[in-house]
């Protein structure tokens, strides 16, 4: 079966990836099952530039077609911050996600609500030895001053999604990625991967 490798060692991704995934013809597999275990310096100046060097190097690791995605949280009163930042976020490099939440919130204290923010994904594919494809996806929404709901994972409880009035992590894994970010990017991306797959099968081995 053809192979897919998502290149992330974030268990959540991996969850929302493969479920988005998995009507495809595809033999998905994650870091884990792989035991790859490479560093990956995210020094890029962009999400592209991120998710293309974890896309690149891990396709050239394991020879396969190979996914790799950058994200963040892009807070309007804080100028954008966290932005390519958000997965380091808090002021210590051993800040969980809800000291990143919590570090989030006290900087936003005393500025005026509402706190319109959006959370932007891009998705590199790579095949060994060639240029990514690029996929991308935005989820607009304002930053709220508790947490709420039990899902989903990193700023996910303080996201609020005003239409729905729900935070992303209220949401079911089915409707955070028919709303999500990631979601909205995997969506992009799922019509070229059906292509590719049906016009040049020995591409996806």
């Amino acid at each position: 079966m053809r192979q897919l490798l998502l290149a992330t060692s974030n268990p959540g991704k991996v969850r929302e990836m493969r479920a988005m995934l998995s009507s495809l013809p595809l033999e998905i597999h994650d870091l884990r099952d792989l035991a790859l275990d490479l560093e990956v310096i995210e020094d890029g100046s962009t999400y592209a530039e991120n998710a293309a060097k974890k896309a690149q190097t891990y396709a050239a690791a394991s020879g396969l077609l190979t996914l790799a995605d950058d994200s963040g949280l892009e807070v309007d009163a804080l100028n954008g911050e966290p932005g390519l930042h958000s997965a380091r976020y808090g002021g210590r490099p051993d800040a969980t996600d809800a000291d990143r939440r919590a570090f989030l919130l006290a900087r936003l204290q005393g500025k005026p609500r509402p706190w319109t923010a959006r959370f932007r994904c891009v998705l590199a594919l790579a095949f060994p030895q060639q240029p990514c494809r690029f996929f991308e996806g935005v989820c607009e929404g304002e930053i709220l001053p508790e947490e709420r709901g039990a899902g989903g994972f990193g700023y996910d409880p303080i996201f609020l999604l005003p239409a729905l009035n729900r935070t992303l992590a209220e949401l079911s894994l089915h409707q955070k990625n028919a709303l999500s970010h990631r979601g909205r990017a995997l969506q992009a991306l799922i019509p070229y991967l059906t292509r590719l797959i049906a016009e040049d099968p020995a591409k996806c081995v």
